[in-house]
């Protein structure tokens, strides 16, 4: 494609695109992103191609999509079958021969591979209709199974680039920045933030030249929201930045991503090189003598480089440090410069509100928290994945309505939302509504979007252990109260796991939490204490039991569980010798087996080969 020179040009480019395609054809639309990859959706991609020439089907079919994320990573690999939208699950290479004679030439639908509601047995064809996508609001993320991330064409034909036509075509730069503060659009790294005072006020800080970043240095364990729109629609989030470098004032931008991120690395550079040979990128942009470019950063893994100063010092080739801040970015940055810094998912949203309206996305949500958020569901959940939902959804309608509930009919425990900084939220806090304010207001936090499901198989004591002793080790060491603080905090809860603790370390563990939030330089110390402050708030008794008891109600603790076995439940199929690793297990076949204490190590291993739940952990 040649270079085009107004958004005239552009929309004239869009028609010719549409009017190329030919609707009736089918266009199988396959899952490429990281997840589906490693289930094997390459080879599935390459059978398809092989077996669509050895069929003789090439006339039937107008292409291969290789898409991103569409989010039901539990279900992955996922194959589409448009324009009848027929939705296959769990694809393998074995199935591609039957889908292309049977659902492509001949229309119909293969029962094995569709969706299978578990409650009702109905078989559901559809993927709007599947349950998962039912109650979400897919308006940022649901683009990703209709395009190939690779692919501009893709993205102008479904009415990329629209947004930034529009605002080239006649809005002021300061138009553009109401319209974001009307929207209420705030930012979805985590703070909440609202993104159009953040645009307002780097627009009117003095000096030159501004800079504007986007901050996809997703470090949050569980968490991949970032990374699935990066690899999957990655010019929804160069299309919301240039927007918003036209109304900051603002020549450079930035894309801050991990390195462990090498897809979204990839189509993200392939992305803005095809944007500047369109002219969407670089000089003179759309004719429109507006001049912005964006260069790729890869981080080098630190968890606090997603912190703004961090991610400024990272950027500048300086040691990823956080520094105070008593002067704000939007005023003294990058360089020391006017910077504005938004995540992946917050400049994803631009192109939207911009296009449908800020009267339209205020529709969505509650009073403080307009428009839609995405979540990883992850953890004790049937239905991992990622999912869209409107700011006032409830967190029952998320874990039981869309994730399908809890695996094995076990009973919930907690939720704990806002990466590992975040609080866990108890059962009796289901039905309230997610958004900023509501989650803060029970000391948890939106975050950027992780939300990790917990069963009564999680000991809760040990869950705050385990992310305050990540916090630990991605504390950048600069300020004593979290270099120092977190470290106690977690040798304490140590202590306490493996029977050796007191009551007075709870108080001990509740002031130096409060220290800590008050002393920290950055947030990632000041909110480190969050996991252990909101478990001994609602999950006090267990930690009382490891105190009092001297037992971990849950069995996770190794130190105060015991592993024998039941005489009534046990048939002798010796299934516990064989798995064990230390032969702690031992008898006669047919016979009852026992556990030798001595060499029992509690690795879980007789329990989940058990099929009689003769394993008794006490």
């Amino acid at each position: 494609m040649k270079r085009i020179k107004s958004p005239q040009e552009l929309e004239k480019l869009r028609k010719e695109i549409q009017a190329e395609r030919d609707p009736n054809k089918s266009c199988i639309a396959i899952c490429a992103g990281t997840g589906c990859l490693a289930l094997g959706s390459d080879k599935i991609i390459a059978a398809f191609k092989k077996e669509i020439k050895k069929q003789g089907v090439d006339t039937a079919v107008t292409t291969i999509r290789e898409t991103g994320c569409p989010g039901f990573c539990e279900q992955g690999p996922i194959v589409v079958i448009y324009p009848e939208e027929i939705c296959y699950l769990r694809v393998t290479v074995k199935d591609v021969p039957e889908i292309l004679s049977k659902t492509v030439v001949n229309k119909e639908v293969i029962e094995r591979l569709v969706y299978k509601d578990p409650a009702s047995g109905e078989r559901i064809v559809k993927d709007s209709e599947i349950p998962f996508y039912r109650k979400q609001k897919r308006y940022v993320i649901g683009n990703n199974i209709n395009i190939d991330p690779k692919s501009l064409e893709d993205y102008i034909a479904t009415g990329g680039y629209a947004a930034l036509a529009k605002v080239l075509n006649g809005m002021s730069p300061e138009s553009v920045i109401e319209e974001i503060i009307k929207a209420n659009l705030r930012g979805r790294g985590g703070g909440g933030f609202p993104a159009g005072w953040k645009w307002e006020a780097t627009r009117k800080a003095k000096g030159e030249p501004k800079y504007l970043i986007c901050n996809a240095d997703e470090g949050d364990p569980g968490a991949f929201m970032d990374r699935a729109l990066l690899e999957g629609s990655p010019h929804s989030v160069l299309e919301g930045m240039i927007i918003g470098a036209y109304a900051i004032g603002c020549g450079q931008g930035y894309i801050y991503v991990r390195n462990e991120y090498p897809l979204a690395v990839e189509n993200a550079t392939l992305a803005l090189e095809k944007a500047r040979s369109l002219g969407l990128l670089g000089d003179d942009i759309l004719g429109s003598g507006f001049n912005f470019d964006i260069k790729i950063n890869r981080g080098g893994g630190a968890f606090v480089c997603g912190e703004s100063s961090a991610l400024f010092a990272s950027i500048e080739g300086r040691t990823g440090e956080p520094r105070a801040k008593y002067v704000h970015a939007t005023d003294r940055g990058l360089y020391d410069k006017p910077t504005d810094l938004n995540n992946v998912e917050t400049w994803a949203n631009v192109p939207l509100i911009i296009n449908k309206g800020a009267d339209w996305y205020r529709t969505i949500g509650t009073e403080n928290s307009k428009g839609t958020k995405i979540f990883a569901l992850v953890g004790k959940i049937n239905n991992t994945g990622l999912v869209e939902v409107p700011m006032g959804i409830t967190l029952r309608e998320i874990i039981y309505d869309i994730g399908g509930g809890i695996p094995h009919g076990r009973k919930f425990k907690a939720v704990q939302t806002g990466g590992p900084s975040g609080g866990c939220i108890p059962e009796q806090f289901l039905d309230m509504t997610v958004d900023f304010d509501e989650l803060a207001k029970i000391g948890s936090m939106m975050g950027s979007g992780g939300m990790i499901v917990m069963d009564d198989h999680n000991c809760m004591v040990d869950v705050a252990r385990y992310f305050l002793k990540f916090l630990e080790e991605e504390s950048c060491g600069k300020c004593t109260p979290c270099r120092e603080g977190v470290y106690q905090m977690r040798m304490i809860l140590d202590k306490i796991t493996e029977g050796k603790g007191t009551m007075e370390d709870l108080d001990t563990i509740e002031w130096m939490g409060q220290a800590i939030i008050d002393g920290s330089l950055c947030a990632l110390g000041g909110t480190a204490p969050n996991p252990v402050l909101s478990t001994l708030k609602y999950f006090r008794h267990e930690y009382e039991a490891h105190i009092k008891d001297k037992k971990c109600p849950a069995g996770v603790c190794k130190a105060l569980i015991t592993y024998t076995i039941d005489p009534e439940k046990c048939t002798g199929c010796d299934v516990c010798a064989r798995v064990c690793p230390t032969d702690a297990a031992t008898g006669k076949k047919k016979e009852v087996y026992t556990i030798d204490q001595e060499k029992c190590i509690k690795c879980g291993a007789c329990i989940e080969g058990c099929n009689f739940d003769a394993v008794i952990v006490s």
